[in-house]
């Protein structure tokens, strides 16, 4: 008993010495790669490994990161998305080769030809061939899309399919819009608003989902930051809204912490909503980019990940997630800075290396 005890115990200490040495090395890319606040975490389907949050909510200030601090997902947004639509199609509520003019007919007379026969799963998967559009395009304007959040999202939609389609042929079409687009879809198919389904979510995995910036509703809440390190002012910014199911959820690391653990125990066969074959279809099912995830083989560890990385302008934010050996590692920042992404993929190298990835 005395042996088995010693051997926790030693355990115990090799775990702390290992997330203090972690600690100091993530502190020291913040520091170097100029960022104003770092959170990162390593989680198995059932514990969290390693958690912190490092440096302060906004620059040149004393207000010190906390672990409740909330982040702007961004594009990471699009795993939720995805999994909503998962476990929509799960309940009947929709299929995957439902047509958006199924759900919107009266949006069809005025749309591009070309947009026609997009489905659901075209849209998830980016195989619906449209051109990109982000918070930096400066058309439509605000004067053009009238009315409430769910409103604007439609109208935002009515004016991009009647736009001109990709021109080149690729084979993933990277766009926000085609998550809008699903969004939509989404709320037809349910009878509920985009909120109101990532509501229920959060609700029932205890997960606090937000929109928009951390700091309009709390500005003791992280600041983002630009490249050149400007903090980012509490504002209501329309283009969010437009965006909502393609990159504008905001959460904790220990919130998120919980949606990816529920993605590793699917991945293992332990959810009640969706089968394996569903996550592993959601993460690995097509080549690049499957339902939500990018997938890779790592160059260093020959190991599958699904991955995906968002950049909503003034944050960054990472997860990637490796089925063999049941890990994923969760990075977060409060700047968009090409330096600073750098540094987060130091510091995700680092923890991948120590961790068995």
């Amino acid at each position: 008993m005395k042996k088995l005890l010693f051997a926790l115990a030693l355990s115990f200490f090799f775990q702390i010495s290992h997330s203090q040495k972690n600690s100091s090395f993530a502190d020291s890319i913040r520091i170097k790669y100029h960022i104003p606040e770092l959170a990162y975490a390593v989680v198995s389907s059932d514990s969290i490994i390693e958690i912190q949050a490092l440096g302060y909510q906004r620059i040149n200030t004393n207000f010190k990161a906390k672990l409740s601090d909330k982040f702007r997902l961004g594009s990471i947004t699009k795993t939720v998305t995805s999994y909503l639509a998962t476990v929509l199609v799960k309940e009947g509520k929709i299929k995957w080769d439902t047509k958006f003019f199924d759900l919107y007919p009266e949006l069809k007379v005025k749309s591009n030809p070309a947009t026609y026969d997009f489905t659901l799963q075209d849209f998830i998967t980016f195989r619906a061939k449209i051109n990109t559009w982000s918070y930096g395009n400066e058309t439509p304007t605000q004067n053009e899309i009238k009315g409430n959040n769910q409103q604007q999202r439609y109208e935002f939609i009515r004016w991009f399919l009647q736009q001109e389609p990709a021109s080149e042929k690729q084979d993933v079409y990277w766009s926000n819009p085609s998550y809008v687009a699903a969004g939509l879809m989404l709320e037809k198919a349910s009878g509920k608003t985009y909120e109101n389904l990532e509501k229920e979510l959060g609700k029932s995995l205890d997960i606090h989902f937000e929109f928009g910036q951390p700091n309009l509703k709390d500005i003791n809440q992280p600041w983002g930051h630009d490249e050149d390190l400007k903090p980012e002012e509490p504002s209501l910014n329309y283009k969010l809204n437009w965006l909502s199911s393609a990159g504008n959820i905001s959460v904790s690391l220990p919130d998120y912490c919980k949606f990816i653990q529920m993605q590793l125990q699917g991945l293992k066969g332990k959810s009640k909503a969706l089968s394996t074959e569903e996550f592993q279809r959601m993460h690995y099912g097509l080549p690049e980019f499957s339902f939500g995830w990018n997938s890779e083989i790592n160059e260093k560890s020959k190991l599958l990940y699904s991955f995906h990385n968002g950049n909503p302008g003034t944050f960054l934010t990472k997860v990637y997630l490796c089925k063999s050996i049941n890990k994923a590692f969760i990075i977060f920042a409060n700047v968009q800075a090409e330096e600073a992404d750098k540094g987060l993929m130091l510091l995700l190298e680092e923890l991948q290396t120590k961790y068995g990835g």
